[in-house]
């Protein structure tokens, strides 16, 4: 069954103005294979991939489907096809219900062409099992953290019984648990037939799940493995170009005075206004980097939210530098010394269609203006300053931030919370969705405002970059600290064990 080519790519050229986004790429999928595709932001997998889903049809090159030639107008000419694809940055209604995006356009109809929403729910229902997760069809999407949204978007492409599924990042936003889940769905999809596109910055799905994998940079393809003898660092190494020294550069800081301490504090879980029966103890030094572990609905988005005055009615109490504080607003937030960057830069962190310039420095419009009027001056200086320290590759800073990749998008988003001089910086997902050499230059940055006595606080799906970035980790489950663990003596498996709620060997 694998033998057989359900989908190839021939010499697919595309460019933007001078911009060359792909160069005489090949790329097929068999039945029944997982094919990864690899490479940095901005390397041409999103436009290979916009050609195959039929969001692109000016291009050179062929395709072909089943052995027959196509030329796809339109997504819906690819998934006319069988071919279906899952965004990164997913394409949900957020007024709609559950149910209602899955089928949207596509809605069951009854004999009299009346809308069947009896059917339409009892198929929702069993779709979202087949993902391993317990949704009321009729909940709003907009009400859903994203690692929720995220797996109604995989149900969506399910419903469409797509014969090739391309799935772009789809665990970027799922916790440990959710991922095996997927997994499951994904081997079922292989017994079936099915051939799957991955696109994942994790390398250690990659040699899980996939059967082979294909390396883009600047457009061409430049390298091909068979995905369960890749190692992380010979693709790194072919996506980046360069050899990879070291991913995780963080040393134990020297750690100072303790900075923030959280004693018995409940928050709101999702937001249906229900409270946890415990609550979240921990503290965070000067110079520390402590890492939030736990599945999704945990508590770790809750709790970086309340410290940022962003999270609803709580109790408990929360002390920086030893004094009581209560954080009413992120602006009242960051007049405190806290820093957040949120889970999703593009909803809650950026203004896509805003400059470069106007998204750095929103977070210090009160320091740099006077009576009302925004210095010029000030503004692009510390732009300027921001995008060197941080390594921010763009063109201009008066470009739109939509035209940055993924990663220095999220150096942006880092740029305008460091600019107010935090002593508390709280990370949710801090590289969702950014490649391997953008992660790298993140973990160096955290370990640089460690080491001059920045507490850092963060959130992550991801075990080995908690293990790699933390001193130590937090386990949180049901909306209480259920372990701590500290990273030099502790690994992946035993937060695993921990946030599944099982007995951690030390």
């Amino acid at each position: 069954m694998d033998s057989v080519v359900l989908v190839e790519l021939a010499a697919i050229s595309k460019s933007y103005g001078g911009v060359r986004a792909c160069r005489n790429v090949d790329f097929a999928v068999r039945a029944g294979e997982v094919h990864a595709l690899l490479g940095e932001n901005g390397a041409g997998k999103s436009t290979l991939m916009r050609v195959l889903s039929g969001d692109l049809a000016d291009y050179e090159g062929t395709v072909t489907v089943d052995g027959q030639p196509v030329r796809f107008h339109g997504p819906a000419d690819a998934q006319r096809a069988g071919i279906a694809m899952i965004h990164q940055e997913l394409d949900l209604v957020p007024g709609l219900s559950v149910a209602d995006n899955i089928f949207l356009g596509r809605e069951p109809r009854t004999r009299l062409r009346t809308l069947d929403r009896r059917a339409m729910l009892r198929e929702t229902r069993n779709l979202l099992r087949r993902t391993g997760i317990d949704l009321d069809p009729r909940r709003p999407v907009g009400d859903l953290r994203t690692g929720e949204q995220q797996l109604v978007s995989i149900a969506k492409a399910l419903s469409l019984d797509a014969k090739v599924l391309i799935m772009d990042e789809p665990t970027s936003a799922l916790s440990v648990a959710e991922v095996d889940r997927m997994f499951t769905v994904i081997t079922e999809l292989r017994r079936a037939g099915a051939g799957i596109v991955y696109i994942s910055h994790r390398m250690d799905e990659i040699g899980r799940i996939a059967d082979r994998a294909t390396v883009l940079r600047n457009g061409s393809v430049v390298a091909q493995f068979d995905a369960r003898e890749m190692t992380a660092e010979g693709a790194a190494e072919a996506m980046i170009g360069r050899p990879v020294q070291t991913m995780f550069a963080h040393d134990p800081a020297a750690q100072g005075a303790t900075l923030l301490e959280v004693d018995g504090l409940v928050v709101p879980r999702h937001r249906s206004g229900r409270r946890d029966p415990a609550g979240i103890s921990l503290t965070v030094r000067h110079g520390e980097i402590v890492g939030l572990a736990g599945l999704l609905g945990s508590g770790r988005t809750e709790l970086l939210e309340t410290l940022f005055g962003a999270g609803g009615s709580w109790r408990g109490s929360i002390r920086l530098d030893g004094k009581p504080i209560r954080p009413r607003s992120p602006r009242h937030a960051v007049r405190l010394g806290l820093a957040f960057v949120p889970e999703d830069r593009r909803i809650s962190g950026l203004a896509l269609d805003h400059s470069v310039l106007a998204n750095t420095v929103l977070s210090i419009v009160d320091r740099i203006a006077r009576f009302g009027v925004v210095s010029r001056r000030q503004e692009m200086s510390e732009t300027t300053r921001m995008v060197h320290d941080l390594r921010v590759k763009l063109g201009s800073v008066r470009d739109p931030v939509s035209a940055l990749s993924g990663g220095n998008q999220q150096k942006v988003v880092f740029g305008r919370m460091l600019l107010t001089e935090p002593s508390l910086l709280l990370l949710d997902e801090p590289t969702r969705g950014v490649d391997v050499g953008a992660k790298a230059e993140i973990y160096q940055l955290l370990g640089r405002l460690a080491e001059g006595g920045m507490g850092v606080l963060l959130a992550s799906s991801e075990l080995a970059e908690l293990v790699g970035v933390c001193d130590r980790v937090i386990v949180l489950r049901g909306g209480q600290n259920v372990a701590e663990l500290p990273t030099a003596h502790a690994g992946e498996a035993e937060l695993l064990a921990a946030s599944m709620g099982e007995v951690v060997p030390l």
